[in-house]
This record gives C-alpha cells, structure tokens and sequence, in this order.
C-alpha cells in the first residue's frame, strides 16, 4: 500500500528542524508501509498514483496556500484518503475556532476578530494582534490600543503573563507525552513535563471537540497566572512534534501509536 508522505525538509523553522523528524519518522515507517517523500507544492500532482497522503512537517500553509487549496481541493473531489483527514476543526481549518471556542466558554484565551468588540475580553495593558489565516507567530504584534485593526481580518487577544506553554501530543485520541517551555521567552527550548489528571482532563476537551477519528494532534496551553490551563493552539494539520527531545523509550511507543492508527486509517 503505498504512502505518498508530505514534508519540506529544507523549511527553515525557528529552533526546530523538520527534516530531522521526518527523516527519523519516515525510516520508521519505511519498515510497514512503501513510502515516497514530496514537497507540498507536488502533492496534487502527484498523489493520483498513492493510496493515501501523509501531511506531515509541510511548513505553515500560507507559504504555499494556491497549491495546498488546490490539494484539498482535488483530494476531497476523487476521494483520496488524506491523514490527517481533511475533516478537522483546528488550524486545518483556519483560527475561527479560536472565536467559536472563546464564544461557546471554553478555556482557551479570549479571542474576538473585531476591535469593536474588545469589551468583550479582560481588560488588559496589552493586546496580542495577529492576522487571522497566521501561523508560526508570523505578523504577530503586541499594542496597548487595537482599535485600529480590520475587522474580521485579525485576532485580538489580551496578553497573557503565563508561567509556561506546555503542549500535549495525540495520536488519535490517545495522549502520548507533554512537553512544556519553562522560559516563556524561548518557545521551542522544551522538556518533558509530567501532566497531572487535571491537565489530561483540559488537553482531551480540545480532542473530543475536534472529532477526528484518526490523526496526530498537538494541544498549545498555557499556565495562566491564575493558575488554570488556557488553550493557545490546536494544531490539527502538520503538527510539529519534538521527538529528538524524547527518550528512546517514549519515541517508540509514539512509533508504534502512530503506525497503529495508520494501520487503522488505512482498512
């Protein structure tokens, strides 16, 4: 059954490098399933002669957003099995969730798209103003006054002083390991961070609500001086996930979860 696996090696992250996991992951699943690496911008072309995609570390799509929506586009028409499927509710499919969760009262930071609305959020001396279809903080912009922003083009959210992020990894709806930031300063400098049942209870909210039957999800929080978790992201298209910092223990089982729901996915 051969996979047609999504990956720009030669992205240049900020403190992370994406070919290194997928190279790693790839000469892993090479071992249960047949394999051939494309760069995004050749997976429409291609996919046609593979029976399913793998969208993995493919860079933040508004880099090459005519030729991902031309992908979905085409994959959606013939059917082509797509993992993670097609059908998810986070940052596949843009950031108004962040607006439907803050309106439907979940812990996430408080998010409105219209500076006429900032009354609607905490009071704050700062206001995180980044644009709608971002990603990977690109044009993210702190000001003590967001009222000259579009409307409906930006999100508005009142600057969190957290202790930390922490994330937590998926597989499917199975939790896998959390890493956390201890210096907010430095995103990418993670460790391993042990997730109380609370914490779990808070990640898995995120889960259910995205209803994604198959596929690797990373939840973004961050510990809110009030002590509670508030959700930052949902990554649900081409999570990045830090393997090199994980034991080898914990980066087989992830293997095996991974290769498992594949598996799955795939009969």
């Amino acid at each position: 059954m051969p996979l047609l696996y999504v990956t720009d090696l030669a992205y240049p992250a900020r403190g992370r490098r994406y070919c290194d996991e997928d190279i790693f992951l790839t000469s892993r699943l090479r071992t249960h399933f047949e394999l051939a690496l494309c760069h995004p911008g050749d997976a429409q072309a291609l996919m046609p002669g593979f029976d399913a995609v793998i969208v993995r570390n493919s860079g933040p799509v508004l880099h090459y957003q005519g030729a991902y929506d031309a992908f979905r586009t085409a994959a959606l028409a013939a059917g082509t099995r797509v993992y993670n499927p097609l059908t998810g509710r986070g940052d596949m499919a843009g950031k108004q969730y962040l607006l439907d969760l803050t309106a439907a009262g979940y812990p996430v930071i408080p998010t409105v798209d219209d500076p006429a609305r900032l009354s609607q959020l905490p009071r704050a001396a700062q206001y995180a103003v980044k644009p709608k279809q971002g990603a990977d903080s690109i044009g993210l912009t702190f000001t003590a006054d967001p009222s000259g922003s579009p409307a409906g083009e930006v999100l508005i959210q009142p600057r969190v002083d957290f202790a930390y992020e922490v994330s937590f990894y998926f597989v499917d709806d199975a939790f896998q390991y959390a890493l956390y930031g201890p210096d907010p300063a430095r995103r990418w400098d993670l460790q391993p961070y042990a997730p109380t049942e609370a914490d779990l209870a808070f990640a898995r909210t995120f889960i259910a609500w995205n209803t994604l039957g198959h596929g690797i999800q990373r939840v973004d929080a961050c510990r809110a001086p009030s002590g509670e978790l508030l959700l930052v992201e949902l990554e649900d298209l081409n999570p990045y996930l830090s393997l090199d910092l994980l034991p080898a223990g914990v980066q087989d089982a992830f293997v095996t979860a991974l290769t498992g729901s594949l598996h799955a996915f795939l009969t």
